[in-house]
């Protein structure tokens, strides 16, 4: 049972957003790559697990957990009934080989990567020790768990917490075999582990930006284009032909807006700038008024999400 979905990192919806607007630096887009082929790979583990596990259990996806003046990410925790696994989802690609505790890519020049154990062991002990202030002592399991089919890791030990692609089935299965049953500790314990979810936590380090450098437009929610044409309540896209409401366009790029520049009031003017004046003020004051809470009067007012 899904208790907590998996919702899109806020790094990298600010870097799609970006992307769009502006030429990212290599190392920025290298990093935004990887931000997407993790979240992909996490995904990927959704619709397994989904799939797999029938037995009682609950799951909540991408938790940022308190530890004291600290955060902690978990990819994914499973609460089954006597046991809590932690997991730590890795899309790598490719041949790669360990070493000493260390992980290297199998293609020369042999480039170190860092090894998941340090992340997953840190995550482990974090949330040993949150489970303690919370009166809780149920056994913790925890794994890495390589979802990418085209992943080999050579000189693997097999004492170390790893499941491989071919055993992501096996391993479920082993959590969907119990026949011990949820209770209201279970459920109160998730409650509490949602309650400390900080989805705000500076988890994140997105690429610096000022206004003046980014395209401005109503880019199409398929293909980013920024080219489209307008006929009665319906924008076109050049490039992709899809079509949607202008409404519910100009409320997406609000939402970019606000996500890009928080510090920045929601006026009618901010966003017909924003759009690059391809849509008249008239429109946008008036699917501002319909959907959003004005604030102040006159020409000091704004609105609020």
């Amino acid at each position: 049972m899904i208790y907590k979905p998996r919702t899109i990192p806020r790094e990298l919806e600010i870097y799609q957003l970006l992307n769009s607007r502006k030429d990212l630096l290599d190392n920025e887009r290298k990093h935004f790559y990887a931000l997407q082929k993790g979240y992909e790979g996490e995904l990927l583990f959704d619709n397994i697990t989904s799939s797999v596990i029938t037995a009682e259990c609950l799951i909540l996806n991408d938790l940022l957990l308190p530890h004291n003046k600290n955060t902690f990410q978990i990819d994914s925790l499973i609460i089954a009934p006597e046991t809590i696994y932690i997991i730590e989802v890795k899309n790598f690609e490719g041949d790669y080989f360990y070493e000493r505790d260390r992980l290297y890519t199998r293609v020369p020049p042999h480039s170190e990567v860092t090894n998941p154990l340090i992340q997953l062991n840190r995550s482990e002990s974090f949330f040993r020790q949150l489970l303690e202030k919370l009166g809780n002592n149920m056994t913790i399991q925890s794994y890495v768990v390589f979802v990418n089919p085209e992943f080999t890791l050579y000189q693997a030990p097999i004492n170390k917490q790893f499941v491989y692609p071919g055993q992501i089935n096996r391993f479920l299965k082993n959590i969907r075999t119990m026949s011990l049953k949820l209770d209201n500790n279970h459920f109160a314990l998730a409650d509490k582990l949602k309650y400390l979810h900080n989805p705000n936590a500076p988890f994140y380090f997105p690429p610096s930006y000022q206004y003046e450098e980014l395209q401005k437009g109503f880019p199409c929610s398929y293909c980013d284009s920024l080219e489209f044409t307008t006929k009665g309540p319906y924008c076109y896209c050049l490039m992709c032909s899809k079509k949607e409401t202008m409404e519910k366009r100009i409320l997406r790029i609000v939402h970019h807006f606000k996500m890009l520049f928080p510090e920045k009031k929601i006026t009618t003017n901010a966003i017909f700038d924003w759009g690059n004046g391809k849509l008249s003020n008239r429109g946008i004051r008036r699917v501002l008024q319909k959907n959003l809470n004005i604030k102040g009067v006159h020409q000091w007012s704004y609105y609020e999400l």
